[in-house]
């Protein structure tokens, strides 16, 4: 009797034990076809596993209908947290009603998920912090302050089904807009409003068209550009392509972000001017330890909880502060840190 009682007490302590150790995480990201989404993926799933939970990581190729199916799948195979990237913002309300009827937390990776009180809290770079940088950034290479001008400006914004893109947006406008009123800065196109420049899920492709278009009907007389604001690296590479192809004046400042490989080395070789340095791994970490906190019912770590609203609920943030890389610093953010070996810049 004493040894049927021993084994059971064993095989007790081990069913205890695979439960503790079977906390599982899904992690939905939006597409492995930017270099970006592929860091945020495999940081979080090698942060995750070595704290010793079970990862469930997917992307869903910029399609909505298969990430709304792989979170759903997540939830039906027992995540006991979600960290979701959106490709579209209000895309998943299906998905966040039944991770809330399931009792199953969300966290809103880098994206805010839109329309619905089943996201627990949000994870990010500040975003408007993003734009505010990059506006900055022209604002002082063209020393606005104290030229005269005036100077040609364009702009090539975010994904509309991205929500990030307007705070990206509004950041940077903020800055310039009082340029632009003064006639110290003219963007010659027109073209300046969120939904004239917005860019269909960053792609490079569309971003590349829209700027040709605006080459080609705008400057093909010889008239100047001196700067073109971009919202991301995945446009700017667009605008970058555009301007090798199409443009033969002086070459604009052209900002970025996520100092993705490819816009590295075009910094690196003068075409893209800055990129805003969004370290995935410290975004990353602090996903990890929010998960942590939320599994052990902890009081989650947040540093806002005024301004995140999604339509339906304001959502406790945690925001991360973005820097800048140009050609002055990216040995010492980029390099120097780890985030990329010099080869990988070659």
């Amino acid at each position: 009797m004493k040894k049927i009682l021993a084994m059971l007490l064993c095989a007790l302590l081990v069913v205890s034990c695979t439960a503790a150790l079977a906390e599982r995480v899904g992690v939905s990201m939006p597409t492995k076809d930017l270099q970006r989404w592929n860091q945020d993926g495999a940081n979080m799933e090698a942060m995750l596993t070595e704290a010793g939970y079970e990862v469930d990581l997917q992307f869903a190729s910029n399609d909505v209908k298969t990430q709304l199916d792989q979170v759903e799948n997540m939830i039906a195979e027992g995540a006991d947290v979600l960290v979701i990237a959106a490709i579209e913002g209000s895309s998943l309300g299906e998905a966040l009603a039944m991770a809330k009827d399931e009792g199953i937390p969300v966290i809103a990776y880098d994206r805010l998920l839109m329309d619905s009180d089943g996201v627990s809290y949000y994870a990010t770079f500040d975003n408007e912090m993003v734009g505010t940088v990059q506006g900055n950034f022209v604002k002082d290479a063209l020393d606005l302050e104290n030229a005269d001008g005036p100077f040609n400006l364009e702009i090539t914004a975010g994904d509309p089904g991205d929500n990030n893109a307007r705070y990206f947006y509004k950041g940077a406008i903020d800055v310039l807009q009082p340029y632009i009123d003064a006639g110290k800065l003219n963007v010659v196109s027109g073209q300046t409003a969120f939904d004239d420049v917005a860019t269909p899920t960053w792609a490079s492709e569309v971003a590349q068209s829209r700027a040709e278009n605006i080459l080609s009907s705008y400057y093909a007389d010889g008239t100047n550009l001196d700067a073109w604001l971009c919202s991301n690296d995945s446009t700017a590479q667009g605008v970058v392509a555009a301007l090798d192809a199409n443009y033969n004046g002086n070459w604009p400042i052209v900002t970025g972000q996520d100092c993705d490989i490819v816009s590295v080395k075009n910094m690196i070789a003068g075409k893209q001017s800055m990129s805003v340095f969004k370290d995935t791994r410290t975004l990353a970490a602090q996903v990890v330890k929010m998960v942590g906190q939320i599994l052990a019912g902890e009081e989650v770590d947040v540093n806002d909880t005024e301004t995140y609203n999604n339509n339906v609920i304001t959502v406790p943030s945690f925001l991360c502060e973005p820097v800048f890389a140009d050609i002055n610093n990216y040995t010492e953010l980029l390099i120097d840190s780890g985030y990329y070996t010099e080869d990988q810049l070659k």
